[in-house]
């Protein structure tokens, strides 16, 4: 490979650049849109017609060859460690391209992804001291309209798009894994920029050296964190609902101790949300939002409900007052399916993420209920019509019930237990009956099997890319908004009235300085034991002095043992004197291997190249003899 490299790629340029720091270097805007710009230009002259995105993809594509790499990297000039992320942005316009224009969908659907597999394929070659660097530094192109963009790295602009593919890569998992255990954190500056260093560069390996309240900013420790707090909410929230007729009782016209500590937690997952929400919003962008944040939304919202119709039941007398504590207590039931659910495949799950078939039903069940939603626009568009013709036959003959006596019918039809009768009478009634039960139970139903059937097909045949994506998705999005000092929730109403007041009040605020040395007594004050653990599990069990522990448990990768001892080993064995297993050195056995790292068409033109070459010769020698 490095012979094919060397015709495009006189003197070895891109490797002169790549030993440059690319914190040395901060690229425009408008430079790196011009990068941008080549890149595209190239693209669509390597593929100016449709090409099957899998044959694109394939380790021996004959469209990304070696020599197609080598032209791309020197198409980036010195920029080269910025290549991978003007390729994703790449990406991203031609998949604009693709949805804007249904007649080159296909074109530009494989474009897109020959500009993912070139930046996996780039980041491989990358010298491994610089793919941390490569992944995680923060650049910034000129948006269509003339703006800058938000300030975005290579690994999370594929977060952003679902590039499973360059996700998936050993690279990508390399500093997804760093982030994951905190052994790459991030400095916020003060332009809301992240800058990504190694932890072991900024701390000594002690037990006080690691106890540092930044820690729990990490998203392992974060995980564990959250479960736990978790559980406590779904113990207090079961205690809070326990025997409902026994809290509609005068014992129960004020909150007792369980709703008290029920919704102080409710209110700290409320204010950590909306937090989040106003910070990824303003500072990254719409798309890093997911199901789980809806569903997360949608929780918080019937808990305020639930707390605002408690607290007016208090306020209120008599039979205003039981009514209102009644319809709490019954918005409060309705949380319990939301937060077991968020429960079961947010939290509980991620404990087991490290398997596959774990974490590939996680994601087939977010996939599905997004499917979902186009069932329901669908549903809710056709019952809007017969609930319309419904009502509107029904008030003909001058009375008419309820709506809500239409909408009941439709859903128990939906639900397989029609009620026929119900529009005996009325001829046209039923007909438009039957129709609404047809409809549902053969087209629509079936639509929603069809979707949950593509769904989990996309997911299975692709379960380890995705799995891989997924995880370097919830890695980031816990780290992504930027805040210096994380309290978790509920800690975080700490952070709100009692640390918050000095950083914005006029009068009694402090110093960046001191803001930051008030807030790291605080967190240790009130994380000293989750810290301890902290500091402890990372001084004692660092992963680099103890690996014979992680050896034990997890075993050996033999695959990466490519080392020369291993090729041709020498026999040192008194049992058997003078024998040898290397009698055939590794050199001469691996000859007559055939290249997997071309396909087969391109090893045919190779070889028919080097048969030119030799009957060249050969023509050449016959001219030269006398005749």
């Amino acid at each position: 490979m490095a012979d094919l490299l060397r015709p495009v790629l006189p003197q070895d340029a891109d490797d002169v650049v790549s030993l440059i720091s690319i914190n040395s270097v901060h690229p425009s805007p408008d430079t790196l849109t011009k990068l941008v710009k080549r890149l595209r230009a190239l693209t669509l002259t390597l593929l100016p017609v449709e090409v099957d995105p899998a044959s694109i993809n394939d380790p021996t594509s004959r469209i990304i060859t070696p020599r197609v790499i080598s032209a791309y990297r020197a198409a980036a000039g010195d920029f080269i460690e910025a290549l991978p992320y003007c390729l994703l942005r790449a990406r991203a316009e031609f998949i604009w391209d693709a949805n804007h224009n249904a007649a080159d969908y296909g074109e530009n659907r494989g474009r897109a992804t020959a500009c993912e597999v070139l930046a996996r394929r780039i980041v491989h070659l990358a010298e491994p001291d610089r793919i941390r660097a490569i992944m995680s530094t923060r650049y910034q192109h000129r948006q269509i309209d003339g703006d800058e963009s938000d300030m975005s790295s290579a690994l999370e602009m594929a977060i952003d798009q679902h590039c499973t593919i360059f996700l998936s890569s050993s690279e990508a998992q390399e500093v997804v894994d760093a982030l994951w255990t905190g052994d790459l954190i991030q400095i916020n500056n003060k332009h809301n920029d992240i800058e990504y260093v190694p932890y072991d560069d900024t701390r000594e390996h002690s037990f006080w050296g690691h106890f540092d309240p930044a820690r729990l900013s990490v998203p392992r420790y974060q995980n564990i964190f959250r479960i736990a707090m978790w559980l406590l909410f779904l113990f207090v929230y079961s205690q809070a609902v326990r025997e409902p007729l026994e809290r509609l009782g005068d014992a129960h016209k004020f909150l007792d101790n369980w709703e008290i500590a029920l919704y102080v937690l409710a209110l700290s997952f409320i204010v950590e949300g909306m937090f989040c929400f106003y910070v990824l919003l303003r500072l990254v962008t719409w798309r890093v939002f997911s199901f789980w944040q809806v569903v997360a939304f949608v929780t918080d919202s019937l808990l305020l409900a639930a707390f605002i119709l408690r607290i007016g039941g208090l306020l209120e007398e008599g039979d205003r007052e039981t009514s209102l504590r009644l319809h709490s207590f019954q918005v409060l039931s309705c949380v319990s399916p939301f937060i077991w659910f968020v429960f079961d495949s947010f939290k509980l799950l991620t404990v087991f993420d490290g398997y596959k078939y774990v974490g590939t039903m996680q994601i087939c069940v977010a996939r599905m209920l997004k499917e979902s939603g186009i069932f329901f626009a669908l549903l809710s568009l056709l019952a809007i019509g017969f609930g319309q013709g419904l009502y509107a036959l029904d008030a003909a003959d001058g009375s008419a019930e309820p709506p809500s006596t239409i909408i009941n019918v439709l859903v128990q039809a939906l639900l397989q237990n029609p009620n026929y009768e119900k529009f005996a009478a009325s001829p046209t009634g039923l007909l438009l009956f039957y129709l609404w039960n047809a409809v549902t139970v053969i087209v629509l139903l079936n639509v929603l099997i069809s979707l949950f059937a593509s769904a989990y097909s996309d997911i299975v045949d692709d379960a380890e890319a995705e799995y891989l994506a997924f995880f370097a998705g919830k890695t980031i999005s816990m780290i992504r908004a930027p805040d210096s000092y994380v309290y978790p929730a509920p800690f975080n109403l700490v952070e709100v009235f009692l640390v918050a007041p000095f950083e914005f009040f006029p009068v009694i605020g402090l110093s960046d300085k001191h803001y930051a040395i008030l807030n790291r007594y605080v967190m240790s004050f009130v994380f000293f034991i989750p810290l301890c653990f902290i500091a402890l599990y990372e001084s004692a069990f660092n992963r680099r002095k103890n690996s014979w522990m992680e050896t034990w448990f997890r075993g050996i990768d033999e695959g990466e043992e490519d080392s020369p001892a291993n090729r041709d080993p020498i026999v040192d064995d008194p049992n058997c004197p003078g024998l040898q297993i290397s009698k055939v050195p590794f050199e001469e056995l691996i000859k007559v291997f055939p290249n997997t790292e071309q396909s087969s068409e391109a090893t045919i033109l190779k070889e028919i190249v080097e048969v030119k070459k030799q009957m060249q010769v050969l023509l050449d020698k016959l001219e030269n003899l006398p005749k």
